[in-house]
Order: C-alpha cells, then structure tokens, then sequence
C-alpha cells in the first residue's frame, strides 16, 4: 500500500496552485489509528439509521432538517439568515437580507433535488453539477457559470492570485481529478469503509474546487449524498454542516493540515467525531418531535368538532412552522373564517404563538417545534 502524499505545488504564471494525489489507489489511510472512532461513528450512524426507519411519518420532519443543513451550511460562507429566516415568506425578511436568504432557499432545493435524483442516477459529477446549477441560479454569484466545471482559475483568501491563502489546480487538470474522484467513490474493491470515503472525497473535493463559487456547500452536501447512495443512511437525516459550523476553525485547519503535512488522518478524525456528534443530537432531536408530537395530538384530540382540521392543520406544521391565514386557507382548502377559527383553537391549547403583536398580516409559529431545530 502507497503511504499518502496530498500533493504538490507547482510553480505557474508566478503563483503556485497545488496539485492533489489522485485517491482511487491502494492507499494505507492509517485505518487502525482510526478505529476506536470508526467503530463509534458507524455505530451512532446505525442508530440513526433504525430510528429514522422507525419514527412514523418521518417526511414529515424531513423539510426541517434539510432547512437547518442549509442555513448552517450557508453560514460558514458568511451569509446571515437564521433557521427562522430561513422558514419565513420571503415578503416577511428584510430587503437587505433578502439575497442570503434567497441562497439558503437553492441551497434547500439543491439538497432535494439531489437526494431524489439518486433514485434514477448514480451519485456523478453529472448530479454534482446539477446541484450546483440549481445552487447558484439567480443568486448573487449566478454569473459564475452555475453547472459547469470552471474554465478559470480560482482562489480562497485575499484579494488576487499574489495574494492567496490557497490556490486550487489549474483548470485543465479538473478532468483527471474529478474523474478519479468518481472512480474512487465507486470503487469496490479499495478496503476502505465507506464512512471514511466520505470524510476523503469531501476533502478532496474541497481541494480541487471545481466551481467558480458554491465549492463548499456543493462539497458538504457530497457528504450526505454519498451516505444515502451506499445505503448506509436509508433517509437524509444526518446533516453535518452544524457541527463544522458551531467549530469552524477546527473545521478549516484540519483541512488545511491534510495539504501542509500529508496528515489525512487528523481530518477524518475530527470527520468522524462529526458524524457521532450529530449522530447523537439527531437521535435527541427524534426523541423531542415524538414527544412533542404525541402532546400536540393529545390537545387536538380535545377539541370537539376541530379535530379533523386541526389534524390536518398539525401535518402541515411539522414541514412550514410559521404561518398565516392565507398559507393556510390554500393548504387546507378552508375558507379564511374557518383558518381564523382552528388558529384560535390552536393558540388557546398551546401550539401555535403570534408573534408579530400586529392586528393584520399576522404570522403564527408553532414555536416548541422551532426550538427543536435551534
């Protein structure tokens, strides 16, 4: 087995982008320094697992979690839109924040447009660039050729190429790069757990940067796509980008660490204590729905003759927690009095809050179940 090399700089036009290793090899990846947390990572990932199979109407729940990945993963590249920006009617968010949350919006619709993409194409850089045009398209950064591999070079840190933290490989070394990134994703024979290919392929992913922008949200949701496509996650429940987010720095310098110091096994540990960490917090997160979802039917069940409507009305609250009269008219077909009256009923038994203190364009949140996901 070849000892790992992450590559090398080359010197080109006075700046220097650094060429990684190709991955698809026979490579010692320094398996048995990882196994104490590769034991525990596929563990707490087996959990998650059965519970997701085993919690009842669990597409329900599923919005959300995809909602809080975006908005996380969002935030590591700066933009500020929160989980409950993220949730609200764009008419409801102030102009000056409307382009982040117009991004977090794509990023929401790349992630489900990928994941049911999967049931009819192999996870490729074919449904990458999909995602990636779905990401950018009619955003701020929509101009840097949203879906197409870049034909430019690019940097991360300071203001040109003289000045540049990092600089990714020259475009015409893409091809070759991407497509041993494919072949190692579904290369069966290499005696490597699949957890660890998607700690790997992220971060050979992020080094090659193959778009113009997007690199890192397009790079994280390869996490999940993988898990999904080899079967070890069955739902998509297991979004990663809070805990990079909440140790950003980590994060960063652990990738960094991988091209400075050929250590790719400082990465995946602090890759692995990811996915056991979230691991855990979704599993609670689980157990806070279920909970909160058998008081909620509990109080509805109450109700008299409302019980039918508010059923219904609770269904669509575990997928878009703030709303109005209007929203909910057309999601449940009833006529505006009859809104008015159920958003009544379901404030006087504790589910949903107003929250504006307005007397017209009022929006309600069913807050015990946005706390969960805070």
């Amino acid at each position: 087995m070849k000892e790992y090399k992450a590559g090398t700089y080359i010197i080109h036009k006075g700046y220097k982008p650094f060429n990684p290793s190709f991955i698809n090899d026979d490579i010692d990846w320094k398996l048995e320094e990882l196994a104490p947390l590769l034991q525990d990572a596929s563990l707490w990932l087996g959990k998650l697992n059965s519970y997701a199979d085993l919690t009842p109407n669990i597409e329900f729940f599923i919005k959300m979690y995809a909602t809080k990945e975006a908005t996380n993963s969002n935030r590591i590249e700066g933009t500020r839109t929160t989980f409950e920006d993220a949730i609200t009617p764009i008419e409801q968010i102030k102009p000056e924040l409307r382009d982040d949350w117009h991004e977090v919006q794509n990023y929401i619709q790349a992630i489900n447009y990928s994941i049911d993409r999967l049931n009819d194409l192999p996870l490729s850089m074919r449904l990458i660039k999909e995602a990636h045009k779905i990401l950018l398209q009619g955003v701020r950064s929509e101009h840097k050729t949203p879906g197409e591999i870049r034909k430019t070079q690019n940097w991360i840190g300071g203001s040109s190429l003289k000045d540049a933290f990092f600089i990714p490989p020259e475009p015409n070394m893409l091809p070759d790069l991407l497509s041993d990134i494919e072949k190692f994703l579904h290369n069966e024979n290499l005696q490597v757990p699949e957890i660890i290919k998607a700690g790997i392929v992220h971060y050979q992913f992020e080094t090659i940067h193959p778009f113009l922008d997007g690199n890192g949200r397009i790079g994280r949701l390869l996490i999940i796509l993988y898990l999904i496509s080899t079967g070890l996650l069955n739902k998509p429940v297991l979004y990663i980008s809070d805990f990079f987010e909440r140790n950003r720095m980590a994060y960063y310098d652990s990738l960094s660490m991988v091209k400075q110091t050929n250590n790719m096994t400082q990465w995946l540990k602090f890759f692995l204590s990811g996915v056991i960490e979230t691991s855990k917090n979704s599993i609670k997160t689980f157990d806070k729905i279920i909970e909160l979802k058998k008081e909620a039917e509990t109080k509805i069940a109450k109700i008299g003759k409302k019980t039918t409507n508010g059923q219904r009305l609770l269904k669509l609250l575990y997928s878009q927690p703030k709303v109005n009269a209007q929203i909910l008219s057309k999601e449940l077909n009833l006529s505006v009095v009859s809104v008015n009256s159920l958003i009544k009923t379901f404030i006087e038994i504790g589910i949903l809050e107003e929250k504006t203190g307005m007397s017209r364009n009022r929006y309600y949140l069913f807050e015990d179940y946005i706390n969960i996901f805070r």
